[in-house]
């Protein structure tokens, strides 16, 4: 890769340099800029449905479909006929070969890490939902191949196209609010079922669902019936990442990059409610300590979900916290992201960063940032997207870097994996973490929560 490439990338990811030792593919040798870029997509219902559509927009030629839902592959494959069928990811793979260049993954999360890493090893450029992994291990290993076999890739968190984040993290980066120093990120998730018992027994599977390949990688089970297929697998631990998993690759994902967050050094579960042996809690709050890097100072980020609308009060930041925040909204947002640093307050109050609010000292309220004085100051200093999958398609055509291709996705994710080994090790333990090793000085128990034992045969 060329210093100018190498350099590009650097100020699209919205990272100084230094912050990441990660790459990006050279511009792609041989590539005819004018071929049709034939892609092949795993996972075709729920969030496939758009990744296969948005896909199609962007200038893919979609020629297969897989999903182990015979009911939700032939509906997808109503809007492409000529693209051929599977069920079992491997086999299209292995019968497509070099007629397929690229490949979506939007399935389930216990598959994200398999299905990648086996189109990555056979040279495809891959699109993968988030969370990008269900385990550390995996995020680490994708990092590394995608760079060392030079592949276009992106992470499905959309909200890295947006001009909104964008400009948070210019605003940021350029000191408008000081050094950072806390972090407050919460969330409406989980909207599905957790913190329970699996249910005894179990029940026949229905009709053109094939009960083994969506397992994959993860132990056997019996199939129970509104368990987890469609929809409510994201609380299980064999399958799902929690609520932090789900939402914090799009929340987390500003604040990443505008405070050039590297791995901690701490994670602590501080606070949850009762946690079962096979699924995340209803409620947590996690918290994160980063050392100091690029000149910046010691920053804490604190993670709160759970329990909105609920019986209970939801886990959130304390009420001295989020005063203004309140004072300006009339009450707090479902979700949101509240940056504090020695000079001000930048807070967003969506999931993606879409949008974003200023509050400097001596300032009685927050102003919206495009209106705020200090942010027309602020020279642009990233480049703005075409879109997110559009991203991904110019990667692959001609090297330009997408936001968020598996270098800095896969850091994002390995960072909020953290926290779903926190609440896993137990609350009130305090895992010290040694970022390039994987692992924990004081803490062993979180070693098997880093790398899972793939069943036979994925």
């Amino acid at each position: 890769m060329t210093t100018l490439h190498r350099r590009r990338f650097i100020r699209q990811a919205g990272l100084g340099a230094g912050s990441l030792l990660i790459g990006a593919p050279a511009i792609v040798r041989g590539q005819n800029l004018n071929s049709r870029i034939n892609v092949a997509c795993i996972g075709v219902g729920g969030k496939g449905d758009a990744d296969v559509r948005e896909t199609a927009a962007a200038g893919g030629n979609i020629v297969a479909l897989c999903d182990v839902d015979a009911g939700m592959l032939g509906k997808k494959a109503e809007s492409h006929p000529e693209a051929r069928k599977f069920v079992d990811y491997r086999r299209m793979l292995a019968e497509m070969g070099d007629s397929i260049d690229a490949v979506t993954i939007s399935t389930p999360d216990h598959l994200h890490g398999t299905a990648a890493m086996l189109a990555m090893e056979m040279g495809k450029h891959v699109f993968c939902q988030k969370p990008l992994t269900q385990t550390v291990f995996e995020a680490r290993e994708l990092r590394r191949v995608a760079a060392g076999k030079e592949l276009a890739t992106q992470m499905g968190n959309q909200g890295s196209a947006g001009d909104g984040l964008r400009r948070a993290v210019e605003v940021i980066q350029a000191g408008v609010i000081g050094a950072p120093l806390e972090l407050h990120v919460w969330s409406n998730r989980p909207i599905w079922p957790q913190g329970l018992e699996r249910p005894k027994g179990g029940d026949p599977v229905p009709l053109g669902l094939d009960w083994n390949l969506w397992l994959g990688p993860a132990r056997l089970r019996p199939y129970l019936a509104e368990v987890y297929h469609p929809f409510k697998w994201r609380g299980w631990n064999d399958f799902g990442t929690g609520a932090l998993g789900d939402m914090a690759c799009h929340t987390v994902n500003m604040p990443f990059r505008a405070l050039k967050l590297g791995y901690p050094s701490v994670v602590e579960c501080e606070m949850a409610s009762r946690v079962f042996p096979e699924t995340y809690p209803l409620t947590s709050r996690i918290r994160f300590e980063f050392p100091e890097r690029e000149g910046l100072p010691p920053v804490k980020f604190w993670w709160y979900d759970g329990a909105p609308g609920g019986n209970k009060q939801p886990l959130r930041p304390y009420p001295d916290i989020v005063r203004d925040v309140v004072a300006m909204r009339g009450k707090l947002p479902e979700s949101g992201c509240l940056v504090i640093g020695e000079k001000g307050r930048l807070f967003s109050p969506d999931d993606y960063g879409s949008m974003f609010f200023l509050q400097l000292e001596g300032e009685k309220s927050f102003v919206q940032g495009a209106k705020h004085e200090a942010v027309k100051a602020v020279e642009q200093t990233l480049p703005r997207s075409p879109g997110h999958y559009k991203e991904w398609i110019e990667m692959i055509r001609n090297g330009t870097p997408a936001y968020s291709n598996f270098g800095i996705a896969g850091y994002l994710t390995e960072i909020i994996l953290l926290g779903c080994i926190a609440l896993r090790v137990g609350e009130g333990v305090r895992m010290e973490w040694d970022g390039p090793n994987m692992r924990s000085p004081n803490c062993p128990e979180a070693a098997k929560f880093v790398k899972r034992d793939e069943r036979a045969g994925w």
